[in-house]
């Protein structure tokens, strides 16, 4: 895909992986809407020269209000790029539920509504995409983050059965999975970390290279462990 003069919308686009990517496909000549929660945040992308929507993806309002100020705009790209993390773990405190399902709603609920919403515009426009950024932990999950993971592998799941769907129309559906980047989500982890603006890099390279499926950094590892032996890969992945 050209990104050229394509209009954009990036959500969770203020900051980490999607603040790079906004950016990145802004250079490249497309027009980008962010959306995002933090008005300093948001302000700071519009002084960027972006259009940015202010919008709490964790309940359905934040869809709501991201198609309002869309209106009837035509769109040739939408990304899904938001995500939020819980701490959900037994070893170390009562999880919350309310918590969980914020987590729900915004890493996979948000994203349906979106695109249920957007595929009729996108099936009209010349050439189109579905980004949805999920995550390695995809693949195999992690001891620590089972809600996040879950999340994430239904996110995949989803994106493979519309990509099946959309067979055959100008709407690619692209599915990114980063591996541990370092971001406001992963503060405090420690390990190697990705930047921010690498992995966009690689997703931008995705788009523009119309791939289907966008393993980043050490996420390729992880994909050909698991090939080899999704034991393994869980067995591995679940000591984190």
């Amino acid at each position: 895909m050209d990104i050229n003069g394509k209009r954009i919308l990036v959500t969770g686009g203020t900051a980490g992986i999607g603040e790079q990517l906004a950016r990145q496909l802004k250079d490249r000549g497309a027009e980008v809407i962010v959306t995002g929660r933090s008005i300093k945040r948001l302000d700071a992308m519009r002084k960027a020269g972006f259009e940015a929507i202010e919008a709490d993806l964790s309940t359905p309002l934040g869809a709501d209000r991201i198609l309002q100020a869309l209106g009837e705009r035509e769109l040739d790209v939408l990304v899904n790029n938001a995500g939020q993390g819980v701490d959900h773990d037994f070893r170390e405190a009562a999880p919350d539920v309310d918590d969980a399902d914020d987590c729900i709603y915004a890493n996979l609920n948000t994203p349906i509504r979106l695109i249920t919403a957007l595929v009729p515009r996108l099936r009209e426009r010349p050439q189109a995409a579905i980004v949805n950024v999920t995550s390695g932990l995809a693949i195999a999950p992690r001891a620590g983050g089972p809600v996040y993971c879950a999340t994430k592998a239904a996110l995949r799941s989803y994106t493979q059965a519309i990509r099946a769907q959309l067979a055959g129309t100008r709407v690619t559906v692209i599915e990114a999975l980063p591996p541990v980047v370092d971001t406001q989500l992963t503060a405090g982890r420690g390990g190697n970390k990705m930047s921010a603006a690498d992995c966009a890099t690689a997703i931008r390279e995705g788009i523009e290279k119309d791939r289907e499926e966008v393993n980043v950094g050490m996420v390729k590892v992880l994909k050909a462990v698991h090939s080899a032996s999704p034991a393994l890969a869980r067995k591995v992945m679940l000591r984190f």
